[in-house]
């Protein structure tokens, strides 16, 4: 039976590969390789500096419109983790005489050079390396070329090695070796990477297979790839053994003592003959309101006719289904790499059950309702924002989402430390204490920042801000959530007779005051000190063991009163100062200052008196410090600060440092300072709402130029971050735009951020608001609880990310990657300010 299996395969293999075998590849004007079907990018996304491996970069594979194949570069590990040591491309030079890409990849700290030449070979590409002197003998062994395969696209499928058959495992399994941690140190940029218990070692994964050529997938014919190297062993391995993260690896090992090309793999990916990708009908899994614009985006495949009808189906109350509606489509034309149609519905507006059909593509179903978007946040506010909450349990129902996390509070980072989250303490404390001396009573309040647990102090200020406009602008009085700060616990889905709005805004609030009040200014961030704390995956409570760090105990030791250890798990308070942080502070807790008055008078007072002075501290010590013109913060945060300053008592200073600054910033840049204006418009004469009706005119005229730029009609953002944050900032944008100048911004505006987040966007038609869709919502996020391929509700993705030069992509079967799946305290928070206006301009 093994003989036969064996033969199928080998059959099948056959068969697919002369199915595509006359479709060699090009190197196209964008400067990689393309056949229909198969794109092979080398080097086109280069590894970053700062958070190394983010597998999104080097020689990369989308095949048959899904990027499966990643990390093509020399490497020092066999399972490269995120914090190993990449390469700097130190240059890439293309030459379509003779279809080849050469790049020079450098390890600096090894002074090592390698030269990577990828050339096409009809249907395949020729990897070769070279080297003009040999590997340090300090990276034999461990040197060698990678390429990494998307674990999701491939588990459950088969492989050959040398015809050896196998199946790729759903889950990690393998052998591991453990060898000294100190060689493992030296490729991690000096980070403490692992607690090992005090034993001094580290695993590392053997081999799954081991031979000259590997064929994955070949019983998936959109997924088949060849690999052969005459000159060099080719290994099979699960990176998933040292990390949920990790990729399978195949990898050759680089050969000791050896110059010019001393390697050469064939990399040939089946290219299905006359694939054309398959249309994504992008519309609004949330449904739409009987009177609403409906307008369907569907993005094709170049190569695909685009069909000139498409229809509405309607099902009834027996099942049936007939046809309500049937329009043309309109050409909209290319946006990088596909094509793109639009279909109007609007006409259908009568409320039932519907579905899109474009020629043989049905959609799944969506409502036409009246009361689609009255529960678009529901999930946000009273799941995931409550889970992100941090000192504090979290309940919910039989679940502990986690303990009450960091009880032993925080030390103070040493000066000239960088962070491995891209933070950096100076060359001073600017507090009063000593390195390494606990900062007692930071531990309360605050909300952890995304998918890690640590408090980004800006993302925090944001949040509470966020918090403010919602209640002062919308006042919702939804109570769904128990919180108790005395016992620091929280219960969801339980009400407690507060709004759970004005207790985010409490609880936001009491740490950002701790950090005025202890620190004496903001601090960057309450961070991990230790780089396994900071990829822990579980519960926040267990990252720590809650007693502050003592130095005077043993390793692992418990001091005889249980009221510290020695235990280098104590999280760090960055505070270095950054006056334009304390800015952006000033503005939040005079917000927050009203909000509270009543309901927390105490605080509310605490934050005035620390608004002020932040305020006073941070413009003295503007004077002296140089200012970049596009600083984050600077000029933007001061408008803001000065306008929430007066809002909350009154004094003339402060609106008259707001108008002085305000005019200056929306001539810099409209789209970005033109929201402040809006909020401003209560609390100001009828003359400036006049002064302002130009700038809301040029605000137009950004809308409109959106209309051109893509299919969308939204900012994309085309950086390592997907764009939802520029997507929801600019709907609230247009919902108070709408509010205050009707006859110059139309509320239908507002819905173009509906649609692309609830599914009318590039590369899949999925919600990216978690559990939020009436059938598909995106399944898997980056959140905590990431290794269980599962989400938080309510979490909104960042979504649609781009890789250069002309891919658009969200996995939504790997959580793993945050540019597109993790979603943050800010942004959400972001989304809940925004649903709320657009639920009040709905209404």
């Amino acid at each position: 039976m093994k003989h036969l299996k064996l033969i199928s395969l080998v059959v099948l293999l056959l068969a697919v590969c002369e199915h595509g075998s006359s479709q060699n590849l090009k190197l196209n004007d964008l400067e990689y390789f393309e056949a229909q079907g198969v794109n092979i990018l080398v080097y086109n996304n280069l590894f970053t500096g700062g958070f190394n491996d983010e597998k999104n970069a080097g020689i990369e594979l989308i095949h048959h419109g899904v990027r499966t194949a990643q990390g093509g570069a020399v490497r020092l590990s066999s399972t490269p983790e995120q914090w190993n040591l990449v390469p700097a491309i130190s240059s890439r030079k293309v030459d379509h005489e003779s279809k080849s890409i050469e790049s020079v990849l450098r390890y600096e700290d090894f002074d090592f050079d390698s030269r990577v030449v990828v050339t096409a070979k009809g249907n395949a590409v020729e990897i070769s390396v070279y080297l003009d002197k040999p590997i340090p003998a300090s990276l034999e062994g461990k040197a060698g070329f990678n390429l990494e395969f998307l674990p999701s696209k491939y588990w459950g499928k088969t492989f050959l090695m040398d015809g050896h058959s196998n199946l790729f495992p759903r889950y990690v399994v393998g052998n591991t070796i453990t060898r000294p941690n100190i060689e493992k140190l030296k490729q991690f940029k000096g980070y403490v990477t692992s607690d090992d218990r005090g034993t001094g070692r580290f695993i590392d994964p053997l081999p799954l297979e081991t031979g000259h050529t590997i064929i994955l997938a070949p019983d998936e014919p959109e997924r088949l790839v060849k690999i052969t190297s005459h000159d060099a062993d080719l290994m099979l391995f699960d990176g998933r053994v040292l990390a949920q993260n990790g990729w399978f690896v195949v990898r050759s090992l680089l050969p000791a003592g050896k110059t010019g090309k001393v390697l050469t793999w064939t990399v040939e990916p089946n290219a299905i003959k006359n694939w054309v990708r398959e249309p994504n009908i992008g519309f609004s899994q949330v449904g739409y309101l009987p009177s609403q614009q409906k307008v369907s985006v569907i993005e094709l495949d170049k190569k695909d006719k685009p069909l000139s009808k498409a229809s509405i189906y309607k099902i009834e109350e027996d099942g049936k289904t007939s046809e309500v509606f049937s329009g043309n489509t309109i050409a909209w034309g290319d946006y990088y790499k596909y094509h793109y149609v639009k279909f109007d519905f609007s006409t259908v507006n009568t409320p039932g059950i519907y579905y899109i059909q474009y020629g043989n593509i049905r959609t799944n179903n969506f409502l036409i309702e009246s009361n689609i978007y009255d529960k678009i946040t529901d999930a946000t506010s009273d799941i995931w924002i409550p889970i992100h909450m941090n000192h504090i349990s979290v309940n919910e129902g039989y679940r502990m989402w986690h303990g009450e996390p960091f009880k032993e509070s925080y030390l103070q980072a040493p000066p000239n430390t960088d962070h491995f989250d891209l933070h950096a303490q100076g060359p001073s404390t600017d507090t009063k204490y000593e390195p390494m001396e606990t900062i007692p009573g930071l531990n309360i309040g605050g909300f952890f920042d995304a998918g890690d647990f640590d408090i980004e102090t800006g993302s925090n200020i944001f949040v509470v801000q966020n918090f403010v406009q919602t209640w002062e602008y919308f006042k919702p009085l939804r109570d769904q959530t128990f919180v108790d700060e005395k016992q620091r616990y929280v219960d969801l889905h339980r009400p407690d007779g507060t709004p759970d709005v004005l207790q985010y805004i409490e609880h936001g609030t009491l740490n950002l005051v701790a950090q005025a009040e202890i620190i004496g200014h903001m601090a960057q961030t309450l961070s991990n000190s230790v780089l396994d704390n900071y990829h822990h995956l579980g519960d926040a409570a267990s990252i720590t063991d809650g007693l502050p760090y003592n130095p005077n105990l043993g390793p692992y030791e418990v001091a005889q009163d249980g009221k510290s250890s020695g235990v280098k798990d104590d999280m760090w308070a960055f505070t270095s100062r950054n006056p334009n942080l304390d800015l952006r502070a000033a503005a939040t807790f005079a917000g927050a200052s009203r909000a509270l008055k009543g309901y927390n008078d105490d605080l509310s007072e605490r934050a005035l008196v620390q608004a002020k002075r932040l305020l006073k501290e941070a413009a003295e010590l503007l004077v002296n410090q140089p200012q970049n013109e596009g600083e984050r913060g600077q000029g933007s945060a001061d408008v803001a600060t000065n306008l929430q300053l007066y809002i909350t008592t009154g004094e003339q200073q402060y609106v008259d440092k707001f108008q002085e600054l305000l005019w200056k910033a929306l001539e810099h840049k409209v789209s970005s300072n033109i929201l402040t204006a809006f909020h401003a418009i209560p609390y100001m004469d009828a003359s400036f709402k006049e002064k302002l009706r130009p700038y809301v005119v040029k605000y137009k005229e950004y809308i409109d130029e959106l209309e051109k730029d893509n299919p969308y009609g939204v900012p994309i953002h085309l950086g390592n971050w997907a764009g939802s944050g520029d997507v929801v900032s600019f709907g609230t944008t247009i919902c108070f735009a709408n509010r205050h100048f009707p006859n110059i911004v139309d509320a239908s505006h507002a819905f173009k951020t509906t649609n692309w987040l609830f599914g009318c966007h590039p590369y899949h038609n999925y919600s990216l608001v978690a559990t939020i869709g009436a059938v598909r919502p995106k399944e898997v996020f980056y959140g905590n609880n990431r290794a269980d391929f599962s989400f938080i509700p309510g979490n909104v993705a960042p979504g649609i990310l781009f890789r250069q030069p002309d891919h658009f992509e969200n996995y939504d079967d790997w959580p793993f990657l945050w540019g597109q799946n993790e979603g943050t305290i800010g942004g959400n928070t972001n989304y809940l300010i925004f649903g709320s206006a657009f639920k009040n301009l709905v209404k």
